[in-house]
């Protein structure tokens, strides 16, 4: 065991991180997000940004060491936690020194006093930041030596406490509406300013709700291969539907607008709008390995047929029900890939990428182009779109067209899920792993190829048809390439192939940017910085399939080990 370089390689990455958090402090995000609490009066989300960088590269370096080596990591880690204070000492020291606002213009003296803790003394506060590092990276690379169990559930706790700590100011508005509407309102505000305070949560009760998420997690993680096992298949078990498990589930599906609240609502149908293309995509691309950088593109045509069919104003053209209106657009939206899957027959990688990307601009233009300005608007796009109704009763409110937007996504999941293990999904992973070999063993390329992007097309035809009546009028620029992005970008971070990753990845990406609004601005760079991240540490994303998952570790011995075991 060479000691000496394995404390190298940690002063090294100390650095590194330390070159990260410099940065971010020095762009302006650890003032900016210190705004929010998380702890009241004990810790910001600030803080947590700039903290989180040694705490993650000391977790996962101790984590690359081999077992011998793994008993001295709680040393290492303390030194990558030590390393990455030395940069943001120096740029305490030096903002004492010297005036470098001039340069620097973010380094202000708030950012200073959360750096510091608030100390008056520079030095003792830049000391006190090396020194809370060093510690905090031990205690991170010591988790390696916890009982795996134990370590998840200490995560679910500290994951738990950030959550509640972030969305305090959503919680306390949700606890005082329901509580109050049961006890009164006495009672809703009482517990509100027991459990919270500054829109953070405060230290008490942080400990207490800490305690249970810790205790809930260790009761609720699997212990045997079996029990995981089961756990991944909680809905059917070698066949059968787990009825116990389903129908808590179904009442859960069918109260939440009544948990949730109108803001909250929305929020959901935004993220389940993002679902239903997020389970499109994954066809194409997770099953069938074929890289769709322009399906916004159907995602439009759906919107826009359902607009000229439905529309009330002078761009309506049938008058059509949103009901009757629905599944035509999702037929029109399904040719449109088939007419996109003609030409791309013989294309791959990039090649596909660039052309379904161009497709995708063709039709964005389209929507803006005089010529087809008489029929669909132009930049002043189609107005006047009815919501959807039964009777009398119009899907007006949030609360009620989740309704529409939850039946939309369980029927993409129920076709996703029996289209994964049925004789079609089989020819797209095959042709996803060698187009040439699944051709020789008798597979037709050219239906399999149309079939995928017809049946996605369709998926995001059905987004784009809910989308249109959502808002009741649609314009071009809603249609742009960023919205491909961000449905590519879930199913990276959600597990590309997974059915549950599309969901866990529409309610990161989609869902956290809603509910943290007012930092909207960084929210690409936040894409960035979590692709990047997911990319180095977790690259198979959350909740990955199986199969992805056996294929990104098949030389991976840890993995291979586990599974031998």
């Amino acid at each position: 065991m060479n000691i000496k370089k394995t404390y190298r390689d940690a002063w090294n990455t100390g650095w590194t991180a330390g070159i990260v958090a410099l940065s971010i402090s020095a762009l302006g995000l650890a003032e900016l997000f210190a705004k929010r609490n998380i702890v009241s009066g004990v810790i910001t989300m600030g803080q947590v940004m700039v903290f989180i960088v040694p705490i993650v590269m000391a977790y996962n370096f101790t984590k690359n060491l081999s077992m011998e080596q793994r008993k001295t990591g709680p040393l290492f880690g303390a030194v990558i936690g030590a390393t990455t204070a030395i940069p943001l000492v120096l740029l305490i020291i030096a903002s004492t020194l010297f005036n470098i606002r001039d340069i620097f213009v973010n380094v202000s003296p708030s950012l200073i006093e959360l750096l510091t803790f608030g100390q008056e003394n520079a030095y003792l506060g830049g000391l006190l930041l090396l020194v809370s590092m060093a510690l905090l990276s031990y205690l991170s690379a010591y988790t390696h030596q916890l009982p795996e169990k134990i370590k998840r559930s200490l995560f679910t706790g500290l994951i738990t406490i950030l959550l509640v700590g972030m969305f305090s100011e959503i919680l306390t508005e949700r606890i005082r509406s329901i509580f109050g509407a049961i006890f009164g309102s006495s009672v809703g505000s009482a517990i509100v300013r027991f459990l919270f305070k500054s829109k953070a949560i405060q230290s008490i009760p942080a400990i207490v709700v800490f305690a249970i998420a810790t205790y809930v997690g260790y009761r609720k993680i699997p212990k045997t291969e079996e029990e995981k096992n089961k756990s991944k298949r909680a809905f059917i078990v070698d066949g059968k539907v787990q009825w116990k498990t389903v129908i808590p589930l179904a009442v859960l599906l069918l109260i939440l607008p009544l948990l949730l609240g109108t803001y909250l609502s929305e929020v959901t149908n935004n993220v389940g709008i993002y679902i239903l293309m997020g389970l499109g995509l994954n066809i194409v691309v997770g099953f069938a390995g074929l890289l769709d950088l322009g399906y916004v593109a159907f995602f439009a045509i759906g919107a826009y047929t359902m607009a000229v069919l439905t529309s009330t104003g002078p761009l309506g053209l049938f008058g059509m029900s949103f009901w009757l209106a629905l599944p035509i657009c999702v037929i029109v939206a399904a040719l449109a890939g088939v007419m996109l899957g003609i030409p791309v027959l013989r294309m791959r990688g990039d090649y596909l990428a660039i052309v379904t990307l161009g497709f995708g601009e063709i039709i964005s233009r389209l929507a803006i182009s005089d010529m087809l300005k008489p029929y669909v608007g132009g930049a002043q796009g189609i107005l006047q779109i009815p919501k959807p109704s039964i009777g009398s009763l119009v899907f007006t409110k949030p609360e009620v067209l989740y309704y529409v937007v939850l039946a939309g996504v369980l029927l993409a999941l129920f076709v996703s899920w029996r289209l994964r293990d049925s004789r079609l999904g089989r020819q797209w992973m095959a042709m996803r792993e060698d187009e040439d070999v699944a051709e020789a063993m008798g597979i037709n390329l050219m239906k399999t190829k149309i079939l995928a992007f017809s049946i996605g097309a369709a998926f995001s035809g059905l987004a784009g048809a809910i989308f249109a009546s959502k808002l009741t009028s649609i314009f071009p620029h809603s249609f742009n390439v960023l919205i491909s992005i961000n449905v590519l970008s879930l199913i990276i971070v959600g597990g590309i192939g997974s059915l549950p990753g599309v969901i866990v990845g529409a309610a990161v990406l989609i869902g956290l940017p809603e509910l943290l609004r007012e930092f909207a601005e960084y929210r690409l760079l936040m894409y960035g910085l979590l692709l990047i991240v997911m990319m180095l540490a977790k690259p198979e994303g959350f909740v990955p399939s199986e199969v992805h998952k056996r294929e990104l570790h098949a030389t991976d011995e840890d993995f291979v080990a586990e599974a031998g075991d």
